[in-house]
């Protein structure tokens, strides 16, 4: 008797016998596209909103081809520069350019009607704090008017939080703690862990990580987040699931090398992470990196005492690769993330599919306690740059939660990478 899988079942049925498909929607019956909306920051060219947004109106490659089975119906604005394109955007497509996050919501009704909300805090002219020099986005205050709707509503729908949860520890925690309480599907983070990977090689769930490095590059804030989550979507793949995080150093400079003559971080995964995409880095040029003033390294205590770094390097080469020292493995577990360059950037249309499935199944595609985790780390990073490499205990990253199974772009051989 032939039995039929449901799309969510199908997919988890693939990971688990390492087939997994690349596209979520593969083989799967067509859906009615369920309608969303967009509070952002702000809307321009290869904006977050744009390379995110534009795949829900214009399709995966934003050329009018196939795209997503949902429809952006509403847009919250709350900043519109010179080069604005939300309102040409709205007159092509036809959705509402709402004033409020709540109209964008309930589109004047006072009901909600749409089936998720997608927060966007991502660019626009924002403050930075003046110690830490943390960008402050809005995405708490985005995420205190949706919750505000919901309640008075009296319904939720999945929320989507581009990125990191907030700049700072205490709004994140509110925020996670919140949508749990109300039982808001809730997601957020990076595209960098559904971005294609090189090899293609899978880590499989329960590996003995013993250390670990990552190599990353831009900005501190910015580019960090990034770098912690490519990181964490494989630390959490470690035997035991994910247990946290009890200490955050971060070093520049002189200390930052120092570290690594000490052996605080490795050289040899360091040396693997960049091999990962055809660098070859002598120990002078690695030096002349770290003396850089936008060169740091994150060292990172996890809880069951495993050694792992993240070194953001500048001149050694625009990439995110990673460098595992595994049990009974001699060579290093590597890894290229790679993401591409140009327009479409399609690495979103991979974030957009995982957002594309928790709406239509009231199910977050993998957790959100990764991003919170990773939001987490990165506050302490850059508090700890800020007062010149202070080591902190972190009794507040003590968070547990098991990996799932969700497909990177070319998991199965698929969808190759555009920028060969």
């Amino acid at each position: 008797m032939a039995v039929q899988l449901n799309r969510r079942q199908a997919l988890q049925s693939l990971a688990a016998t390492s087939v997994l498909a690349t596209v979520p929607a593969a083989g799967a019956v067509a859906r009615k596209k369920l309608p969303v909306a967009a509070v952002i920051t702000e809307y321009r060219t290869n904006s977050h909103a744009d390379v995110i947004c534009g795949k829900i109106l214009e399709g995966f490659q934003q050329d009018g081809g196939p795209g997503p089975d949902l429809e952006l119906v509403s847009l919250y604005t709350d900043q519109l520069p010179e080069t604005d394109m939300s309102r040409e955007m709205a007159r092509k497509h036809g959705f509402r350019i709402a004033s409020t996050i709540e109209e964008s919501i309930t589109l004047g009704t006072g009901k909600v009607q749409v089936a998720g909300v997608l927060s966007i805090g991502e660019h626009g002219k924002y403050p930075s704090t003046p110690d830490t020099h943390q960008q402050m986005y809005p995405r708490k205050r985005f995420f205190d008017e949706i919750i505000a709707t919901f309640k008075k509503c009296g319904r939720v729908v999945p929320v989507f939080n581009d990125k990191h949860l907030c700049y700072n520890w205490r709004d994140a925690k509110a925020m996670y703690d919140t949508a749990r309480k109300m039982k808001i599907p809730f997601m957020a983070g990076s595209s960098l862990p559904v971005a294609w990977r090189e090899p293609q090689e899978i880590l499989p769930i329960g590996s003995v990580i013993e250390e670990a490095l990552v190599l990353g590059y831009g900005g501190l804030e910015s580019y960090g987040f990034h770098m912690l989550e490519t990181l964490q979507c494989m630390m959490e793949r470690r035997q035991g699931g994910e247990t946290g995080v009890r200490g955050v150093q971060a070093l520049q400079g002189e200390r930052a090398w120092q570290a690594h003559q000490q052996g605080r971080w490795s050289g040899e995964l360091f040396k693997a992470a960049a091999e990962a995409n055809g660098q070859v880095v002598s120990e002078d040029k690695l030096r002349a990196s770290m003396m850089h003033s936008n060169s740091a390294v994150y060292l990172l205590d996890y809880r069951n005492n495993i050694k792992v770094s993240a070194v953001m390097a500048v001149n050694l080469g625009a990439q995110f690769c990673l460098a595992l020292k595994l049990k009974e493995r001699d060579e290093p577990f590597v890894s290229w993330f790679q993401l591409e360059d140009k327009k479409p950037y399609g690495h979103f249309a991979f974030l957009v599919q995982a957002i594309e499935e928790m709406v239509h199944t009231g199910q977050t595609s993998y957790p959100v306690e990764r991003t919170l985790l990773t939001t987490g780390i990165l506050d302490r990073a850059m508090h700890s740059l800020a007062s010149g490499g202070t080591a902190y205990r972190t009794p507040e990253l003590a968070i547990r939660y098991r990996p799932v199974e969700w497909p990177y772009a070319n998991q199965a051989g698929g969808n190759p990478y555009p920028c060969r």
